[in-house]
C-alpha cells in the first residue's frame, strides 16, 4: 500500500526549483519561497489536514504569480505608454522606467497631411502647372494635361488662379480728395496703392467690410463672377473665355500626397505595436509590499486550484463500511473565483492611475479648490 504524499515542509530554496527559473537568481525571492509554501500550506489546512502537494508545487505556483503581477503590470503600461513610444528603439527594458512625454510628434507629423491640403505647409510638394485657355471654350480636361506632365498619375488641384479683381481695389470713395498732403498721409498708413483711398482715414472699419461685401454679391448675383467648377477632372471656368490666355493652377500627386503623410519603417529594433515594445519580467525584489501581498494571495489561489486538481482525480476514498468524498472540484472553483477578484482588483487600481484618469482627477481637484477660494472673503484695502 502506499503512502499518501503530505506536505512535507521545506526550509531553503535553491536555483532550478522553479519549472523557468524566472526570478531563481533573485536572492528576495529565495528568502520568500519556502515562506510562502509553509504559508499556503498552512492556509490549506497543514498539518491537520492533509495536503497532497509537495515545494516544487509551492514554487511552481509563486513563479507563476509573481509572473501574473508583473504581466498585468506591464499591459496596463504597454496601453498607456504605446503612443508615447512608438518609433522609438525597443532594445530597453522598460519595466519601473519613468515614461515622460507625449505623443505631440505623432500628432505632428499627422498635421502634416492635413496642412498640405489647407495650403499651409506639409510634407508634400505644391507644383504648378497651366493649360490654354482657348477662347469660347469652358471646359478642359486635366486628365490629359496629367498624362503628360505627370505620367498619367492622379493629381489633386489645390488652387486654380481665375479671380477677380479684389473688392477692395473697386471702392467707389466719395470723400476721396485730391493734394499731394492728404497723398503722402494715404501712403504713410500703407494706402497708397488702393486707390482712391481717402476714405481708409475717414471711414470705419465695418464701412470697408459692407463695400466689400457689396461689389462681392454684386458680382455674383448680377454678374457671372469668376468662378470654376471641377468634377471629374473636367475644369469648368465660368465665364467663358473670350480670348487665348495660359490659366495656371496648383496641385499635387496624389500617390506622394499617400507616401508622404504614410509611415512605413523596416527597422527591426524600433517600437511599432503591442508586440514588440519591451516590457521584461520585473524582478520580484523590485516589487514593493502592496504588489507582493497580492502575489502571496495568487499563490495560495494558485496552490488552491493545484490541490483541488490532485484531489478531483478521485472524487471519493472507499474505506472500510463507507467512502470518503474529496473536495477537488470546491477547491478548483473557488480558486477560480479567488483569482478572478484578484485580477480585476488589480485592473481597477491600475486604471485608476491611467494617465486619462489622473488628467481628470487634477482637473477636478483645480476646479474643487477654485471654489473654496471663491468662498475666501475679500479683503477690502483702503489707501
Amino acid at each position: 500500500m502506499s503512502n499518501e504524499q503530505l506536505w512535507p515542509g521545506s526550509s531553503s530554496f535553491s536555483p532550478g526549483d522553479t519549472p523557468f527559473g524566472t526570478y531563481d537568481s533573485d536572492s528576495t525571492f529565495q528568502t520568500d519561497a519556502p515562506k510562502i509554501a509553509r504559508w499556503c500550506a498552512v492556509r490549506l489546512g497543514y498539518p491537520i489536514q492533509n495536503v497532497e502537494l509537495i515545494a516544487e508545487n509551492f514554487y511552481a505556483c509563486f513563479e507563476e504569480a509573481t509572473s501574473e503581477y508583473s504581466s498585468q503590470v506591464n499591459q496596463w503600461n504597454i496601453r498607456n505608454n504605446l503612443e508615447n513610444l512608438r518609433g522609438q528603439s525597443n532594445t530597453d527594458n522598460l519595466s519601473q522606467k519613468n515614461i515622460q512625454g507625449s505623443n505631440l510628434h505623432t500628432i505632428v507629423q499627422i498635421s502634416d497631411g492635413y496642412g498640405t491640403l489647407a495650403g499651409v505647409g506639409g510634407t508634400t510638394d505644391i507644383k504648378k502647372g497651366y493649360v490654354e485657355l482657348v477662347a469660347n471654350q469652358q471646359s478642359y480636361d486635366l486628365t490629359q494635361w496629367a498624362a503628360v506632365s505627370e505620367s498619367g498619375n492622379r493629381i489633386d488641384v489645390t488652387r486654380v488662379f481665375y479671380e477677380p479683381t479684389p473688392a477692395i481695389n473697386r471702392f467707389f470713395d466719395p470723400y476721396s480728395v485730391s493734394g499731394q498732403g492728404t497723398l503722402n498721409l494715404i501712403d504713410e498708413f500703407g494706402f497708397g496703392s488702393f486707390s482712391p483711398a481717402a476714405q481708409f482715414v475717414l471711414m470705419p472699419i465695418f464701412e470697408d467690410l459692407l463695400r466689400i461685401q457689396a461689389i462681392e454679391f454684386n458680382d455674383t448675383i448680377r454678374k457671372s463672377s469668376h468662378t470654376f467648377n471641377i468634377v471629374n477632372n473636367k475644369l469648368e471656368i465660368f465665364p467663358i473665355p473670350t480670348e487665348n490666355q495660359k490659366l495656371w493652377f496648383e496641385y499635387m500627386v496624389r500617390n506622394d500626397m499617400i507616401n508622404n503623410t504614410t509611415s512605413v519603417s523596416d527597422t527591426i529594433n524600433e517600437i511599432s505595436d503591442y508586440s514588440n515594445i519591451r516590457y521584461d519580467f520585473i524582478p520580484y525584489g523590485n516589487i514593493n509590499d502592496v504588489g507582493r501581498q497580492w502575489i502571496r494571495k495568487y499563490t495560495l489561489a494558485l496552490a488552491k486550484e493545484l490541490l483541488g486538481a490532485v484531489r478531483e482525480k478521485y472524487s471519493s476514498i472507499p474505506i472500510p463500511g463507507s467512502e470518503i468524498s474529496l473536495d477537488g472540484g470546491a477547491l478548483r472553483a473557488e480558486a477560480q473565483t479567488e483569482k478572478d477578484a484578484l485580477i480585476e482588483q488589480l485592473r481597477e487600481n491600475l486604471d485608476d492611475l491611467s494617465r486619462k484618469n489622473q488628467f481628470e482627477q487634477k482637473a477636478s481637484e483645480a476646479e474643487q479648490t477654485q471654489e473654496m477660494l471663491r468662498k475666501v472673503p475679500n479683503l477690502i484695502y483702503i489707501g
